[in-house]
């Protein structure tokens, strides 16, 4: 008798139970890696902040199936599930053990890690355990903000009706002229915060229904006490709205460069008809790595303002990341990758993260903290207004985890970009903090323009380098020659979105892309 062949949502369902309940039992006693860092302040006798990533880790790999099986819009409830799921079953040990020695900790499902503020002993005590593989420092340290510049001409009345320069370059206006602004997708900014009443940003705002605001599932403070040692804070911590605490705005204008507009004047966004969430994850541009966590797993499952009721149908759908994780923030090696995980969960959920590289160059392998080192998210450098590599832009190859992985993926305008500062002005800043917006909002753009391309990154990512402008380099990083294309200065050259729109059926255009990732 012929076998009935199995439905989508019976297959969805399947893949739920597996990547729960296949990820095995609590590894035997072993060696717990303990981050000096960690041990070093413990010692001293102080409360010490940090990470505790467990064994068990979900199975997501059967996720990738879903995205050649139509079944997308399922693809991010199924991964929440599994890695809640695992949370769950693998966190109840150590929670206990935390409840009964009384101190600090938050848990977090998206990379089954749990913060601590404990002492030398709560250290002894968790190391002790099998169920844990590591703990990781979690320490807050300055990320170095781009700072506003002064000398360049305010934008005169006339000008403010002209399409920035920078947006031009990348010729989004051409995907405007034929009707797509990024409309039906959700952008999300992890940075300082936004000030959300700008004129340019309050009508894209996803909690704003254009005559009252509900910051519910659209806004998160991940800041929920002093981090910088200020104990002070322009937003206050557990901010209930969007607030940027930041002098010079970045993360109000990082999140501008991706969606801002005010109509037909001040048109500083790449996808103007898409909406944005955010999340604050530094305090006075100081950040640390569980901060990061926690704002990347609101974006996959956003909660009402109190932390709870997660619902995944309000996912994010693409993230712009305009920071990463020094080793000052306790972003060692052990620490990358619980990232790494992080980073994996939202890729296999659909989520696009657009990732600055860094402003370390010019010297080569200078690509060297996550997010913008892992293989899972596409790493922008940044580009002047002539096309050529910033001098600050960070540089390939990856080596500070022995990977060797071919960085930049491209690069975009970050040198002197125009956009929202303050509460309701504009200003520039340079940076690949400015250069990584370009590629979230040309992401949003693609995926209104093609919806069967949403959530389907690799084909997304493979569109975005086939088509970039190529450049050249005599810099020999990595053993570039001044032919190399990609290389570790411009990775694939400069972003063409109009060009990625123009590729021709671009399920065939896939195997020509001479990549280093390997996709599924």
């Amino acid at each position: 008798m012929r076998k009935k062949p199995i439905s989508g949502k019976a297959l969805f369902i399947l893949i739920c139970l597996v990547s729960i309940f296949s990820t095995g039992a609590s590894r035997p006693a072993a060696r717990v890696w303990i981050d000096p860092q960690v041990l070093a302040e413990a010692r001293e006798g102080g409360q010490v902040d940090f990470l505790v990533l467990l064994s068990s880790q979900a199975d997501l790999a059967p996720f990738a199936a879903l995205d050649r099986r139509g079944d997308a819009p399922l693809r991010v409830e199924g991964v929440v599930r599994a890695l809640r799921g695992t949370a769950a079953q693998s966190q109840v040990g150590v929670v206990s053990l935390l409840e009964k020695l009384g101190v600090e900790y938050r848990p977090y499902w998206i990379a089954n890690a749990i913060r601590v503020r404990g002492d030398l002993a709560v250290i002894q005590a968790l190391a002790a355990r099998s169920d844990v593989a590591a703990l990781a420092a979690d320490s807050p340290h300055a990320v170095g903000l781009p700072q506003p510049e002064t000398g360049l001409s305010p934008q005169s009345e006339l000008d403010s009706l002209a399409v920035e320069p920078n947006i031009a370059a990348v010729r989004a206006p051409q995907l405007w002229a034929l009707g797509f602004t990024g409309q039906g997708i959700v952008v999300a900014g992890a940075d300082t915060g936004v000030n959300w009443q700008h004129p340019a940003m309050k009508e894209h705002y996803r909690g704003w229904n254009g005559s009252s605001a509900d910051h519910n599932y659209s806004w998160w403070d991940a800041i929920h006490s002093d981090q910088d040692g200020q104990q002070a804070n322009l937003c206050d911590y557990n901010s209930l709205a969007p607030c940027d605490d930041a002098g010079s705005s970045h993360g109000t204008h990082s999140l501008g460069t991706v969606v801002g507009s005010e109509g037909v004047i001040n048109q500083i966004g790449m996808a103007p008809g898409a909406e944005w969430i955010a999340c604050r994850n530094m305090d006075n541009g100081f950040g640390r790595p569980s901060t990061y966590i926690e704002c990347l797993e609101f974006f996959l499952a956003p909660t009402d303002l109190n932390g709870l009721n997660p619902d995944p149908a309000r996912h994010a759908d693409v993230i712009n990341n305009s920071y990463s994780c020094t080793v000052g923030e306790g972003c060692t090696l052990v620490n990358l990758h619980i990232l790494q995980s992080t980073v994996n969960a939202l890729r296999a959920a659909g989520i696009f993260m657009a990732v600055s590289a860094g402003n370390s160059g010019p010297t080569c392998a200078t690509i060297n903290s996550p997010p913008g080192l892992e293989d899972n998210v596409f790493t922008v450098g940044a580009a002047d207004n002539s096309g050529l590599i910033a001098g600050f832009s960070s540089r390939g190859p990856v080596t500070v985890d022995g990977s060797g992985l071919r960085k930049p993926d491209l690069v975009a305008p970050g040198v002197s970009v125009r956009s929202s500062q303050g509460s309701s002005g504009y200003g520039f800043l340079s940076g690949t903090s400015m250069a990584g917006p370009h590629v979230a909002g040309a992401v949003a753009l693609l995926w209104s323009a093609l919806p069967d391309l949403k959530g389907n990154i690799a084909r997304t990512e493979l569109m975005l380098v086939g088509s970039a402008q190529p450049k050249t380099t005599t810099q020999t990083c990595g053993g570039d020659t001044p032919t190399t294309v990609p290389n570790h200065t411009y990775g694939y050259g400069l972003l063409d979105v109009y060009a990625a729109y123009q590729l021709p059926v671009y399920d065939t255009y896939m195997p020509v892309i001479n990549r280093q990732l390997s996709f599924p």
